[in-house]
């Protein structure tokens, strides 16, 4: 069996198992194994806790499916003896080990999966990080394949079922004498929902931009015609630079192009000149526009809130990302974020690796989203 075909099989074992599995997460695991390699069980158990379990009670049941899966075990069953599984999986940081519990003092040797890096860093915000572990988040954010949902279009296709085509019906009865030898079908086809991200690039956003801006390098690989612009003192679109398959090209080549690094915000005054240059024309219409601010403003906040008011009846949806709002006891209470907020749909966290998944989830919403 292949690994996607045991990532797959291992994912119908979970939701059996009442683990909630989309499959938006099995992609991810799939992702994070390619990354990590699948030569280790300890990699695939971790790859898989990371990215399919989303509760405590997840945990248990995935050990248990785990354990069964991987290991050979059998599953505890009522008026059964259970069957030790060959693997015992311990949720302990590596330095908590104990001796005494590997192979150096004779005893029964185990394969101990302490718990990862990863997941002590996925709930930890970004600015705190240091190179190296910052570094292993971008790894995973990069495994992310963010989009939009779909939409249906105007345009019709041939299909075997839905409406009646009339044309096609006709020409078909022309071609024999008359007679209705099959009446042809036509749907409205589905498109991808664009997908456009405005990220500030301020001084006040310096610790979050870099990881920002590889995730919308995630959903430019994944989906092509996503748009990224970034905002400080003037706007930059950089959708062309984030195309590039290699993540270290595409930043190098965005950094290039950014000059505004570290500066000041002008976000009422570039959110104006992105609807009066882009998005009325069309990049907007439509979209999923994710505006990623803490919503400081040097200008006045009266231009901000009419420019996001423009915005809201331009795109489907506005998803506003704001790392402060991962911390206890936020609250919106910069100038920026009180004209912007009546004008957003949603307000989220974009301080850590699971937020950054969290976000992932909701922009692609579903079908016809």
């Amino acid at each position: 069996m292949d690994v996607l075909q045991a990532v797959v099989e291992f994912a119908g074992r979970l939701r059996k198992a009442g683990v909630v599995v989309p499959p938006t997460r099995v992609h991810v695991m799939i992702r994070a194994l390619d990354e990590l390699g699948a030569a280790s069980l300890e990699s695939v158990y971790w790859s898989g806790r990371v990215t399919l379990c989303a509760s405590p009670e997840d945990v248990e049941r995935y050990d248990r499916v785990f354990a069964a899966f991987f290991a050979g075990a059998q599953e505890s069953r009522p008026a059964r003896t259970r069957v030790e599984p060959s693997y015992r999986l311990v949720a302990v940081p590596a330095d908590a080990r104990e001796p005494g519990t590997g192979e150096a003092d004779g005893s029964t040797p185990h394969r101990v999966a302490t718990a990862s890096r990863m997941e002590v860093l996925r709930h930890r915000d970004v600015s705190g990080l240091s190179r190296s572990e910052r570094a292993e988040v971008h790894r995973f954010i990069g495994a992310l394949t963010p989009g939009a949902g779909e939409r249906i279009t105007r345009r019709m296709h041939a299909a075997a079922s839905g409406r009646v085509d009339p044309r096609r019906t006709v020409r078909a009865m022309l071609r024999h004498g008359g007679e209705i030898a099959e009446v042809a079908h036509r749907r409205r086809s589905v498109r991808h929902r664009r997908l456009v991200f405005v990220i500030d690039v301020s001084g006040s956003m310096a610790p979050y931009a870099d990881t920002l801006i590889r995730f919308a390098h995630a959903a430019c690989r994944t989906r092509p015609g996503t748009e990224v612009f970034t905002v400080g003192t003037r706007l930059t679109r950089i959708s062309r630079e984030l195309r590039r398959r290699d993540a270290a090209a595409a930043l190098a080549g965005a950094s290039a192009e950014i000059a505004d690094w570290s500066g000041g915000t002008r976000l009422g005054a570039e959110l104006k000149e992105f609807l009066d240059r882009w998005g009325q024309r069309g990049t907007a219409r439509g979209a999923v526009v994710v505006i990623a601010s803490d919503g400081w403003e040097r200008g006045d906040p009266g231009l901000l809130g009419d420019q996001m008011a423009r915005l809201s009846r331009l795109a489907r949806r506005v998803v506003w990302v704001n790392p402060h709002r991962g911390r206890a006891g936020y609250a919106p209470l910069t100038g920026g974020m009180r004209a912007a907020l009546p004008h957003v749909d949603r307000l989220v966290a974009g301080h850590s690796l699971g937020a950054m998944e969290e976000l992932a989830q909701l922009l692609d919403g579903g079908r016809y989203a």
